[in-house]
């Protein structure tokens, strides 16, 4: 793929979700370019990998590498929120903060540019930077970036992202990794382009207050009883709203489990084709709003967070440990979260949400730090544990997790005791990741934006696709619609 193209390419908006949307503080605000071109990456197939015998990992130490001599001394790290800065802050050996937008590692200087995902900042931000990225000064170039899986592939199949190799990150360092966290970052000639410290599969997490009213119990294994596939799930809404419950905040908390349970990509052949599970989806949330079962709210919304206390009255959300740990006010006093009152279940069907990956930029002179930070968040054992303990977070190393699942003391306290990890590995290993498409962002967000029209009855059905489809082609312009 030439530069050029990859300069069309990395203009195209995407709007923000998933992680981007949880309301991390701001801490540095970087001057946005305006986007005048919008053109859609080319879909690249994805090259299959498969391994007669996966390499052992090597063995791995807690000691920080000391950056070369003749390397960078500014570490410029891009992100949309505190997460990752947390996790290098708490648990990379030798990082010492400084002040909320810089830290250090040995003589190395690390500097945060933190910009937010709203109204697609962070992209635009990165990219104007990336393009930037050859002839900017050595202090001032992007070391690390962070990218999300639906736009992963926008920065997958370019130049500005480099082969782990390049960091010295081998096959044997990433082999207790969840398959589908390289899935996601492997480009079209098969070259693994980022790695991730924690995978993303999804649970039902479900108030235990209610559960116990109007259930009979919030045990996990009779919760799922009542949740065990979406007929039941419905029959269980009836029971919640008779006891003054929503079953779901907003119609958008089921989207992610019917999106991920697709045929086929959203896009085949330059065609936009919406998938008959999404339209599951439809019918379902449609019968939910209009029995009142459940809002319209968005996502990340104030009206949509009520749920996150006692008097919100909602039953259920769908999501990862990420979710209930960044986003539903975990620290805050009162809240279901705080008050240890959530549980975990597997729900009707398996999902994965989300995710952030550790991309090296190409043309970066800390290539032996970043792959130090890569290797130690990613790789090293010991580490991962001690970021589930402390932070609560799925990783993406199976023997730890395979020995968290089995041990009490990695039990999570916003689920009151209960070790949700069993289901979590399970969830990792069946993620598949074989319809993920380059327009997977775009595409999600115009299609739950266009069926809130219907679900308010502010639009017919067919109205509502045809929003969606005029608005997709609109943000795409060499795609067509079915």
């Amino acid at each position: 793929m030439k530069r050029k193209l990859l300069g069309i390419m990395l203009s195209t908006t995407m709007v923000a979700g998933m992680l981007s949307a949880c309301g991390s503080t701001t801490t540095t605000t970087t001057t946005t370019s305006e986007t005048t071109t919008e053109a859609a990456p080319a879909e690249e197939s994805k090259a299959e990998e498969t391994k007669a015998e996966e390499p052992k990992a090597e063995e791995t130490t807690t000691e920080a590498a000391a950056p070369a001599a003749d390397e960078g001394k500014v570490l410029n790290i891009y992100a949309w929120n505190e997460e990752f800065k947390s996790r290098l802050t708490d648990h990379y050996p030798g990082y010492t903060e400084v002040d909320a937008t810089t830290g250090t590692i040995g003589d190395v200087t690390v500097k945060w540019n933190i910009t937010p995902s709203t109204d697609n900042a962070y992209q635009n931000n990165l990219d104007e930077n990336l393009l930037k990225q050859a002839d900017a000064a050595a202090d001032d170039k992007i070391d690390i970036f962070l990218v999300e899986a639906d736009y992963a592939l926008k920065y997958v199949d370019t130049d500005f992202t480099a082969a782990v190799s390049d960091f010295g990150i081998t096959d044997a360092d990433v082999a207790n990794q969840y398959k589908y966290t390289q899935d996601v970052m492997t480009d079209s000639k098969g070259v693994l382009k980022g790695v991730s410290w924690q995978g993303c599969p999804g649970v039902l997490i479900y108030n235990r207050e209610a559960a116990k009213e109007v259930l009979g119990s919030d045990d996990p294994a009779e919760v799922q009883k009542a949740v065990k596939d979406w007929d039941t799930f419905s029959a269980t809404a009836d029971a919640m709203k008779a006891a003054g419950y929503n079953m779901t905040a907003s119609t958008n908390d089921s989207y992610r489990v019917f999106s991920n349970n697709v045929s086929g990509k959203w896009v085949q052949n330059d065609k936009v084709v919406i998938d008959d599970n999404i339209m599951k989806w439809v019918e379902l949330a449609k019968k939910m709003a209009d029995e009142k079962m459940t809002s319209t709210n968005d996502l990340w919304s104030d009206d949509w967070s009520k749920g996150f206390y006692p008097d919100g009255k909602v039953f259920c959300y769908f999501g990862p440990a990420w979710l209930v740990n960044f986003c539903m006010a975990a620290d805050v006093e009162g809240s279901i979260a705080n008050l240890g009152g959530w549980g975990a279940t597997e729900g009707p069907q398996g999902f994965f949400w989300g995710g952030t990956w550790i991309c090296g930029a190409t043309g970066t002179d800390n290539p032996t730090l970043v792959g130090d930070i890569m290797r130690q968040l990613t790789c090293n054992e010991d580490i991962m544990l001690d970021i589930v303990a402390k932070d609560s977070d799925f990783v993406n190393n199976k023997p730890a997790m395979e020995k968290a699942a089995n041990d009490d003391a990695y039990a999570f306290a916003v689920f009151g005791g209960q070790n949700p990890l069993g289901m979590f590995c399970k969830g990792a290993e069946n993620c598949d990741l074989s319809n993920q498409s380059a327009y997977d962002q775009g595409c999600n967000e115009e299609f739950q934006r266009a069926m809130k029209n219907y679900f308010d009855g502010n639009a017919t059905l067919e109205e509502a696709l045809d929003i969606f489809k005029k608005a997709v082609v609109e943000k795409y312009p060499n795609l067509t619609a079915e």
